[in-house]
């Protein structure tokens, strides 16, 4: 079903469960895995204590560690084998642009331009939402020491500003899923019926919700 789409990118804000995903899809298809590492950034437990000062650091930090990632994703040979992201690099602008002040983020955007940095079109991405609330409890419940002073003002920001940004994405096939009532790490059956969902996907944009 999936095994058609040789680059998954897995997306969403904080605590909605790309990584998890991101880590079943490849286990099931028995694809390369290329994940975001967010705990090697050491400016980011700094960034949740004081965002407006580590802001810039942080966001180099992962500009440059996921430049270098699709880099060599890029010289990698996609058709050989499949590989599921937790990231896209595009979205690296969106939290650019929603944590830096002006003077900043026109900085980051000179450094991002003289990079250029160059990432394959995914085949398929897959856009987790969830409520803010949601996003909040489930960032607590995993229980990483710096992410417990995230705000849900900060969560819902961000979840507004992925919103804004897949709205109107038409880089790849676009697959969005509310995962609010999904639980596809423990429950079989539920990734059972996300890969089901994804497999049956026809146009370029679709919407799965599954009720409460």
């Amino acid at each position: 079903m999936l095994e058609k789409y040789r680059y998954i990118a897995v997306e969403g804000p904080i605590g909605v469960g790309k990584t998890s995903l991101s880590k079943r899809i490849a286990a099931h298809l028995q694809s390369e895995l290329l994940l975001e590492n967010a705990a090697e950034n050491p400016f980011l437990p700094r960034f949740y204590q004081d965002p407006k000062r580590h802001a810039l650091a942080t966001q180099l930090f992962f500009l440059f560690q996921r430049s270098a990632q699709v880099q060599d994703l890029q010289q990698g040979d996609l058709f050989q084998h499949s590989t599921v992201a937790d990231f896209l690099l595009d979205k690296d602008v969106l939290f650019a642009r929603l944590n830096l002040d002006d003077d900043e983020y026109r900085l980051y955007q000179k450094i991002y331009d003289e990079l250029q940095p160059k990432a394959p079109v995914p085949d398929l991405v897959i856009y987790l939402q969830a409520k803010p609330a949601v996003l909040l409890e489930r960032v607590h419940g995993r229980g990483i020491g710096y992410e417990q002073s995230i705000s849900a003002d900060y969560l819902q920001r961000l979840a507004d500003s992925y919103a804004r940004y897949f709205y109107s994405y038409d880089a790849a096939p676009l697959f969005t899923v509310n995962c609010e009532h999904l639980n596809f790490v423990h429950s079989d059956a539920d990734f059972a019926l996300l890969m089901q969902q994804i497999g049956a996907m026809r146009g370029q944009r679709e919407f799965f919700n599954r009720a409460g």
